[in-house]
C-alpha cells in the first residue's frame, strides 16, 4: 500500500494560487492530477455572475479534470471567516442565498460533495442561538446537496488557527453530523476528516479513523507543523491513509497544503515517481 493506492486530487484554492484561478485546472492537469477541488471561489460573491460561472467551468472543463468538491459560500476565506451559516444576520442570508448556485455550478460538473463551514462564534449572540441558526442551515444544504445527487460535507477546523469556531474535534463535527441527518432525514450528511486540521487539535488521528471512518465522505492532508507537503513535518501520512484503505474508504483525498516559497508544481516530488 502506500501513497501509490490513494486517490489524491488538489485544491486550487491553497495549490497553484500562484496563477489566475482560471489557470489553475490545466496547471494541476500537467502536474499529473485529474481531479480537483476548490474553496468558494468568490469571497465577496455568493452569487457571482453568471458569465463568472461559466468561465470557471469552462477553465475546468477545458482541461479535464474533474470537479470532486466545492464549499458552499463561507466569507473571507482565506481570511478571518471560517464560514458563514451560523453567523446571524447578512452572512446567513449570503449562505441561502448561495445554496442554490452552489448547488447548480457543483452539479454542472458531476461534482459529488458540498462542504458546508460551520462559522465562527460572535460576540453578544447567545451560542444556542448560534447552533440553532446552524442547523437550519446545514438541512437547508443537505436537501440542495441531495437535489443534485451530492452528499453535504461538515468539518473540523483547528483551535489554535481558529480560536472562535466551535467545531474544533472530530466528535463536535460528527456531533452535527448526525443532527442534520436526524433533523433532515436524509442521510446524505457527512464528516469531512482534515487530519491536518485534528492534528494541531492533538486529537489520536488512528483513534478517529478507527472511530469516524464509515461516517467519513472527504479527506483533505498536510503535514504538521507547517501545513506543508506530505515529508515536509512529522505526521505519518502514508501510514494514515493506509489506516483509512483498511477501513474501506475509497474516496478523494484532497491535498490541501502550503506549497511554500516554490512554485505549487515543485511540491509533488513525496508522490511515488516524482522527483
Amino acid at each position: 500500500m502506500g501513497y501509490s493506492d490513494q486517490r489524491f486530487n488538489v485544491n486550487l484554492s491553497i495549490l497553484f494560487t500562484e496563477l489566475p484561478l482560471l489557470e489553475r485546472p490545466a496547471a494541476a492537469a500537467k502536474a499529473g492530477f485529474g481531479a480537483v477541488e476548490l474553496w468558494w471561489p468568490w469571497v465577496d460573491a455568493p452569487t457571482p455572475e453568471q458569465s463568472e460561472l461559466d468561465a470557471l467551468k469552462k477553465a475546468i472543463e477545458d482541461a479535464g479534470v474533474q470537479l470532486v468538491g466545492l464549499n458552499f459560500y463561507a466569507g473571507q476565506l482565506p481570511g478571518p471567516d471560517r464560514g458563514a451559516l451560523s453567523v446571524p444576520g447578512e452572512e446567513s442570508e449570503k449562505f441561502r442565498a448561495n445554496l442554490a448556485v452552489a448547488a447548480d455550478f457543483a452539479a454542472s460538473l458531476g461534482c459529488g460533495a458540498l462542504n458546508a463551514l460551520y462559522g465562527n462564534r460572535v460576540d453578544g449572540v447567545d451560542p444556542a442561538v448560534q447552533d440553532e441558526l446552524a442547523l437550519e442551515n446545514l438541512v437547508l444544504a443537505a436537501r440542495e446537496a441531495d437535489r443534485v445527487g451530492a452528499i453535504l460535507l461538515i468539518e473540523a477546523l483547528n483551535k489554535p488557527e481558529s480560536p472562535l469556531c466551535p467545531i474544533v474535534s472530530a466528535d463536535a463535527a460528527v456531533a452535527v453530523v448526525d443532527k442534520v441527518n436526524a433533523a433532515s432525514g436524509l442521510g446524505n450528511a457527512k464528516f469531512l476528516m482534515d487530519l491536518y486540521h485534528l492534528s494541531m487539535n492533538g486529537e489520536d488521528l488512528p483513534a478517529v479513523i478507527s472511530r469516524y471512518a464509515a461516517k467519513t465522505g472527504h479527506v483533505q492532508i498536510a503535514d504538521n507543523p507547517g501545513r506543508g507537503a506530505p515529508g515536509t513535518g512529522s505526521l505519518p501520512l502514508e501510514a494514515l491513509l493506509d489506516q483509512l484503505r483498511d477501513t474501506g474508504y475509497e474516496g478523494w483525498v484532497g491535498l490541501e497544503y502550503k506549497a511554500g516559497d516554490r512554485p505549487s508544481e515543485e511540491s509533488f516530488g513525496w508522490l511515488p515517481g516524482r522527483d
